[in-house]
Order: C-alpha cells, then structure tokens, then sequence
C-alpha cells in the first residue's frame, strides 16, 4: 500500500454540512419513523439532487418519494417529515421560523376572519400559506410560566372556526352569482371550497411543527409527530381513520400474499425417495447410487378452521384477521369460521356473499354469540365447538384461535384444545395482547398455551400478513 493511500484512508472524511446534511437528517428520521429509507435508497436520493430545480419544491418532493417511498402506507408519514425538514418559505433567505418572546401587535379577530375569507374565495397556494402564519401568530400563542412561547393549533381553530368559514364562503358565492345555484354548482363550489380549507388547515399545522422545531430540535419533533406505516398500527388503538385504511390495505395484501404462497408451494423442496428410480439410475455405476431419485412434492392446500373471539375487547382484530383469511380463501381447500362471545356460532356462510366487511356486520347482528351475559366465556364456546364440529377436524387440518384468553374466571375447558390438536395437524393461537400483559388479571394464556403448537402474539396488519403466509 503506498504512503498517499495510507494517508488517504486515515484522514477524517470532510464533514457534510447544508443541504445534503439535511438529507441526511430527513432519511434518518423516515428510518425512525418506520419507513425504509435504506442506505441504497439514501444515496439514490442523492443521485436524484443534481437533475431537480432544488428551488421547486414540490418537484424536490417527489423525487424523493419516488426513491424512497416503497409503499402507499408510508406515504402520509413521508410528507409529515418532508414538510418539516424542507418547510416551504416565503422568501428565499426565510432559513428559520420568526419564532419571537416579544409580543407582537394584536390583530383584531374580525379583521382578519374578513381578509381570510377573501383569500379562500380568490385561492392561491402561497396566499393561504401567509393567512396560516397570521393565524398561528395572533391566535396560536401562548406564554409560559417561564416567559417562554410555544404555538398551538386548538387555540387556532378555536378562533378561526372551519365550518362557519364554509358556510360563509358557500354565502358569499350564493349572493354574488345572478340567480339561483344549481344542485351540480353548489357542490362543486363546496367541494373546492372544502379543498382550501384543507389547505389551510394543513399549512397551519405545518407551521406550529416548524415553529416547534425552531424552539425544541427538528429531530425532537420529527420523532414525536411521526406515526408508524398503517401496517404497523396496534389493533387496539385504531381511530375510524385507521380502521378504513387497514381495510383498504387487505386486498392488496391478499394478492401479495397468495403470490408468494404459489411461488413456495411451486419451489418446495422434492418429495420421498423413488427407490426403485433411484437403484435403476445407479446400474451405469455398478449399483452405487450417485444419482438419487426423489418422488415429486404434491403440496397440498390445508382446510383452515378459524375459531375468534368476537368481544368488545378484541373485536378490531377478530375483524381484520377474518377479513384477510377470507380474502386468501383460495389458498385454502377449505375455510370455516366459528365466532363467540360466551357462546359459539358458525359464520362461515356469511362470508361466502362476497364483502368481508358486510359479513361482520351481519355477524354481529345474526349469529348466535351471546348466551348468558355477553362476556367472554371461552370454556363455554371450545365445550360446544367440541360437541358439534369436532368430528369434522382431519389430519389436513389447521385450527385458528383469535382471541386475548380472558376468560372472565371461567372454566377454561383446555381439554379441548388437547383433543383438537390430536385430531388436527396443527393448532395456533393468535394473542392480539403484548406478552407482558398474558397470565395477568383473568388472563389464561398459559394454560391453553400448553396444548396448542405455538401461541403468537399478533397486534399488527404486519405480523398477521407474516403468520397467514406462514401457515398458507
């Protein structure tokens, strides 16, 4: 190795300073955030910089996401973080946020409710951008005990109210125009309308996280507004929103999966040895065997009885687990679906008409769940699965119990499970609950645990996607 490599390679590498560190920062607090954001992905996100008018925001935007973002879920979290690494900026020299002890003159409310009203009514990206800063200044405000500010958003929209703002809007366009507004007009005036309030909303919560930053870190407040991909989302704490986006994340899922299902069962490993093959190959070489001969694999699609508790407290994960297993239905030979509460229903013709969605809530509603109280009753439910459909359990089979094994001090029946995993060819159970929170309070998991193959804890879209292709 010669000296000036030596030299080379023991130097301290320059440091990386203004945007491309900026870059940097943004990759790094997507990775944090639950978005890929690899180290390929970051240097072609590097690539991508010398080819973009850095001063287009929007076209900088883009680029980014299209070397970066692998999935539709992570999208929302991806442009949370950009807009607060690369804040769009009034003027070019805008570098950080007015952020300001002194107080500033006080604006009069109505005055300024009238300017925004004429600034929704003309539009205009950078206009209602500037009304978002006004706003956060004169209404978003508060002095600490410590003589400190921070800004807040309820305190904004607490003063500027939305949906008096719509109707104002929606008003003024109804006395200006000649005559009358037709049904298709007014909707389309709302809906653009809608459009700008939107718009407005989002810039004023994009400037209390940049006023945020200035005051407290921008890597601070990247890792406390980010949220994990929708995938990663905990079936225990989902918002309506959530809920929606999960359901219109099985489909896809479903497709992704049975793929991948097909290309295992196609590539799995050969079958038995063909003895009587294998001994006819090897008399070119005096009767060693050199060259084994194998049987072809006929994989075999499982039947799948899935058995869930439907309660209250596990409902969201009951919901999306039989949605997805009934989206796979095809990669099963055979799929049958028990639900209870403190007893148990077959619900497996509910799902057979098509909408996943639909079915729960016909299940709800139709089937038998509820026997004496309407609280989990597990002992109950596996005795009656036991007495009715026992019998039909095969060799072939796979057992599905979705449920948290809260048992409300119950008999527990575990005898059933025991007799199921004889008859079965495996049973599994899916524990939407942490596995520090098992054998606490009424909990039982440990005692049905015993008789099942594996006890899973499974709290995401994510983990259930990788143990249905699991047992697919």
């Amino acid at each position: 190795m010669s000296e000036r490599l030596s030299q080379v390679l023991s130097e301290e590498p320059p440091p990386v300073n203004g945007f491309l560190q900026r870059v940097l920062d943004f990759t790094s607090a997507l990775r944090r955030a639950g978005v890929g954001a690899t180290q390929s992905e970051a240097i072609d996100a590097f690539r991508t910089l010398p080819h973009l008018d850095l001063l287009e925001r929007s076209q900088l935007r883009e680029a980014l996401a299209s070397v970066i973002v692998t999935a539709r879920s992570q999208r929302d979290a991806f442009d949370d973080l950009f807009d607060l690494y690369f804040p769009a900026r009034s003027t070019p020299g805008d570098d950080t946020p007015d952020v300001t002890d002194e107080p500033t003159e006080q604006l009069d409310q109505e005055d300024y409710l009238s300017e925004l009203l004429e600034t929704l009514m003309e539009g205009g990206d950078e206009s209602i951008r500037q009304m978002a800063r006004i706003a956060v200044d004169e209404f978003g405000r508060v002095e600490g005990r410590d003589g400190g500010v921070s800004y807040f958003q309820y305190k904004v929209f607490r003063a500027v109210d939305i949906q008096q703002l719509l109707r104002d809007l929606l008003s003024r366009v109804q006395d200006d125009s000649d005559g009358e507004l037709t049904a298709l007009q007014e909707r389309l005036y709302r809906d653009e309308f809608e459009a700008r309030l939107r718009a407005f909303q989002q810039e004023v919560e994009a400037e209390i996280r940049r006023r945020a930053a200035a005051q407290r870190g921008i890597d601070q407040v990247a890792d406390r507004m980010s949220r994990p991909p929708v995938e990663d989302l905990d079936f225990f704490h989902l918002s309506a929103e959530d809920q929606a986006q999960l359901r219109a994340q099985i489909s896809p899922l479903a497709r992704k999966l049975a793929t991948r299902v097909a290309v295992k069962r196609r590539h799995g490993k050969d079958g038995r040895l063909d003895v009587r093959r294998t001994v006819r190959r090897s008399l070119s070489t005096g009767g060693v065997p050199f060259d084994p001969s194998f049987r072809p694999r006929r994989p075999h699609k499982p039947e799948l009885f899935v058995i869930c508790d439907v309660s209250g407290s596990v409902a969201s994960f009951a919901r999306f687990t039989l949605m997805l297993v009934h989206a796979l239905q095809e990669q099963f030979s055979k799929v049958r679906s028990f639900a209870f509460i403190d007893t148990l229903d077959e619900v497996t013709a509910l799902f057979d008409a098509g909408d996943a969605g639909d079915a729960m809530k016909r299940m709800m509603s139709e089937a038998e769940l509820v026997w004496l109280d309407g609280h989990s009753d597990y002992g109950h439910s596996f005795e009656r699965f036991h007495a009715e459909h026992a019998a039909d359990i095969s060799p072939r089979s796979t057992v599905l119990i979705l449920g948290d094994a809260r048992n409300n001090y119950r008999q527990a029946n575990a005898w059933v499970l025991d007799d199921m995993k004889r008859r079965s060819r495996h049973v599994y159970w899916l524990n939407p609950e942490p596995i520090q929170y098992w054998d606490t309070g009424d909990s039982i998991a440990s005692n049905y645990g015993r008789y099942v193959d594996d006890m899973v804890e499974v709290r995401n879209l994510r983990q259930l996607a990788r143990f249905v292709e699991r047992i697919a």
